[in-house]
């Protein structure tokens, strides 16, 4: 079904050590507006969808997962150097202690993930609505992740990752417009 390339998406640069700019990012490995939340819900929902947008589903949640490989990639190299006390500061001594360096889905407060994250609501128009809602978050959420970061070679890996949201948010829409015609069509009959 899916052919893995041993490469990340888009390539993940960080300038400098920054456990504080990790912490953040955090949101979006492990939150609920997160990569992680996005992925599992389309791949869920996409039982209920329609055969003709259930492409769309599959498409997008596989990218997402690609997005969170990206957003561990950063995570990862933006701590790989740094020390306990840099962690601490950073306010991630808690994870550090229960963690070391190995990465565990939560937000950026710490909290765990949860499946409450996921939403299907089983009609495939409310469901798509959703998920137009979850990538304009996500948007919203790389945006003000690159407002607060000061690393230019992170920040061109997050600008292609808020881009991405933009894209499939648009996608979402058109197949709203695809079942709303359907659905319209069959009224007539």
């Amino acid at each position: 079904m899916w052919t893995y390339e041993k490469k990340l998406q888009y390539p993940v640069k960080v300038s400098t050590c920054n456990p504080t700019l990790a912490k953040y990012l955090m949101e979006q490995y492990g939150g609920a507006d997160g990569e992680l939340a996005a992925a599992l819900r389309y791949m869920n929902q996409r039982y209920t969808i329609p055969d003709k947008v259930i492409g769309v589903l599959n498409d997008i949640a596989t990218e997402e997962f690609a997005h969170l490989e990206m957003i561990a990639t950063m995570i990862y190299k933006l701590t790989k150097d740094a020390t306990p006390q840099q962690l601490r500061d950073a306010g991630l001594a808690e994870h550090y202690v229960s963690h070391d360096s190995a990465l565990f889905y939560n937000n950026a407060a710490g909290v765990p993930f949860t499946a409450a994250y996921i939403q299907a609501k089983g009609d495939p128009i409310a469901d798509l609505y959703e998920d137009i809602a979850a990538e304009e978050k996500a948007r919203a959420t790389y945006q003000w992740l690159i407002d607060v970061s000061d690393d230019p070679d992170l920040n061109d890996s997050l600008r292609f990752l808020r881009e991405r949201e933009v894209v499939h948010s648009q996608r979402f829409r058109e197949a709203v417009e695809i079942l709303k015609d359907e659905r319209d069509q069959k009224k007539v009959f």
